[in-house]
């Protein structure tokens, strides 16, 4: 089957996690639903599959995986109403994290049929991804055994994440991805035990680098974030147009 490896970026810049969460998955869907109509052709025409990427900034939420616990989520409704928040049940793997202003969420909607059907593979090539844009600032991201995501100073008792990843794939296309705490507010992490592990704590940049970065700086995270991402699964961006404005990509 012939490979596909453009992806189409969208930046849809703030949206409520619902709002993205059902954008996401009617893209997610609509290639699922073109592979099953390649299955079943009988011209021998295979129409190639599309693949996306989205970056949001979602207001503040917890979201809670598949597999995740409630006990994770250390307050009260009245807490959540108290400091903006909302609480969202979602169908990523993996248990609690806050999604919240300052934090760049990328949402790579792949088919991996495209590049590598392997989805261990792609989890590590996306924690390598996020481990070369954080060694463009200067700061050593690692992998901790059986921990999803990027962490620093692994193995020693202040080791802390500074980017959390969930993921769900079905007919191999995914859906979620990763939130990297640029000028996130940490705060809001004291009140769950962030993806159910007990014991460590969660960074940012901002509290890494000693200093805010400015709106055209997060804009070039975005773009080692990119950058990083065509070297590691070998493809290719292009620019498109969202079906959720704004679209702030230059």
């Amino acid at each position: 089957m012939e490979q596909n490896r453009n992806i189409l970026i969208e930046d849809i810049g703030i949206k409520n996690y619902s709002e993205a969460f059902d954008y996401q998955e009617n893209l997610m869907k609509s290639i699922i639903e073109l592979k099953l109509s390649n299955r079943d052709r009988t011209d021998g025409i295979i129409d190639i599959t599309p693949n996306y990427f989205l970056f949001v900034e979602h207001p503040h939420v917890y979201t809670l995986g598949k597999s995740g616990h409630e006990e994770n989520l250390l307050i009260s409704s009245e807490k959540l109403r108290e400091i903006n928040a909302t609480y969202v049940h979602t169908n990523r793997g993996g248990d609690i994290t806050y999604h919240g202003f300052g934090q760049i969420v990328g949402y790579p909607i792949l088919d991996l049929d495209n590049f590598k059907s392997d989805i261990h593979l792609y989890m590590r090539n996306l924690e390598e991804v996020m481990i070369r844009v954080i060694a463009d600032y200067g700061l050593k991201g690692e992998r901790s055994e059986g921990e999803t995501g990027v962490w620093l100073d692994v193995g020693k008792p202040y080791a802390r994440k500074i980017c959390a990843m969930g993921v769900k794939t079905s007919k191999w296309v995914t859906m979620h991805g990763f939130a990297l705490n640029v000028n996130t507010d940490l705060r809001y992490f004291e009140y769950i035990i962030p993806c159910g592990i007990k014991g460590k704590a969660v960074t940012s940049l901002q509290r890494e680098l000693e200093r805010t970065f400015s709106p055209q700086e997060v804009e070039e995270v975005k773009s080692k974030i990119l950058h990083h991402f065509c070297d590691i699964f070998d493809a290719e961006m292009k620019k498109a147009y969202s079906g959720l404005q704004p679209f702030t990509i230059e």
